[in-house]
């Protein structure tokens, strides 16, 4: 009889507090384990990539640590295929977290009926380069009318790519453009079977098989944010192991967004094969909160926005996907309180300008 009663009154409280509207933060059991799914791996496919604090976090062992003495396996799974091979696994139930998608095959997933809820913003207002073989003779992209330019169909290339011709007032029609993962890129500029894609240049460089024709460091229309995401079902069945997830990483974005840790980040980041040297030109003149920036602010939502609104022009998906309520702000919201990060970073208005007053906390 005790036993009834107790449950009766378990259960009578946990309908007082749904029935008040309270969150429900208690979680269902716990996972036996926490896939998180990175869209992208290193040179020759090692299971290590660089550029994002999401990154060094993998590298570090930040979130195996949070998780260990709760018997909670971290399982990070690299997709040489990218965004798109990263939204299969989503389709077919493999993957948790998101850890960096891009716009493009965020949307895609969305447009397609993938059920996630966005956390974080994982990036952002990373440089754009146009690169050609050593031996081209081309020094814009006039020069390229009618060539071959390479791209990563279906990642957040391609709309850079389409956003990137259309500010020199090109479109895809004036060029014959093949799709190509990154590697391969780089190989068809060295061997001249391209001629030209958008690609880190600068081991190709040091190589002497590629230049830059267009570098361009900072334009917030042509970069869109990268997004960390958890898989709907997963939320609703471990908030709490959410909130210790986003809590850690934001926790690791800090260290990662400190002057002090730059040349260590550098340093971590090389294990995928990348050069130092390629991170270090990549951020030289970076500001690591700018880039490092958690928030989906007005700049982030709007950029978002926009690359939906492309991704339907270039005729990229077939559905419109609804931004406002794709993202989940409390879990963020949460860590940066318990960390007393509420203003360390800063916030952008919808051109991509630093808000006054934002990202003064030391």
């Amino acid at each position: 009889m005790k036993q009834i009663t107790r449950r009766f009154l378990i259960a009578a409280t946990a309908g007082l507090f749904l029935s008040a509207g309270l969150p429900a933060l208690a979680d269902v059991g716990k996972p036996v384990e926490i896939r998180l799914g990175v869209p992208g791996a290193g040179v020759g496919g090692k299971p290590k990539v660089g550029y994002s604090f999401v990154a060094s976090a993998h590298l570090r062992g930040v979130l195996e640590e949070e998780f260990k003495k709760d018997g909670i396996k971290v399982k990070w799974i690299f997709f040489p295929g990218a965004g798109p091979a990263l939204n299969e696994a989503l389709a077919n139930g493999k993957v948790d977290f998101g850890a960096g998608h891009g716009d493009l095959p965020a949307i895609v997933g969305r447009s397609t009926g993938l059920k996630t809820k966005l956390l974080f913003v994982a990036g952002r207002f990373g440089p754009v380069y146009f690169t050609v073989p050593a031996d081209s003779s081309a020094k814009s992209l006039t020069d390229l009318k009618g060539k071959t330019i390479s791209v990563f169909k279906g990642t957040n290339a391609q709309l850079i790519l389409g956003r990137l011709l259309r500010k020199y007032g090109f479109t895809e029609k004036d060029f014959r453009i093949i799709s190509q993962d990154t590697y391969s890129a780089q190989t068809s500029l060295a061997t001249g079977d391209i001629d030209g894609t958008i690609t880190s240049p600068w081991t190709l460089e040091s190589r002497g098989v590629a230049k830059r024709i267009i570098e361009i460091r900072k334009d917030p229309n042509l970069n869109g944010p990268l997004s960390f995401w958890v898989t709907e079902d997963f939320e609703k069945k471990y908030p709490g192991v959410v909130q210790r997830v986003v809590t850690t990483l934001i926790k690791q974005d800090e260290w990662s967004s400190r002057e002090a840790n730059r040349d260590a980040q550098y340093k971590l980041w090389a294990q995928s094969g990348t050069p130092y040297l390629d991170y270090k030109k990549d951020w030289a003149d970076a500001d690591l909160k700018d880039r490092n920036s958690p928030y989906w602010d007005d700049y982030a939502i709007n950029s978002l926005k926009k690359s939906v609104q492309q991704s339907i022009d270039f005729k990229l998906i077939r559905r419109p996907v609804t931004v406002d309520n794709w993202i989940e702000p409390k879990y963020l919201n949460t860590a940066l309180k318990e960390l007393h990060l509420e203003n360390f970073w800063p916030r952008f208005d919808v051109n991509g300008n630093k808000v006054a007053g934002t990202g003064t906390g030391k």
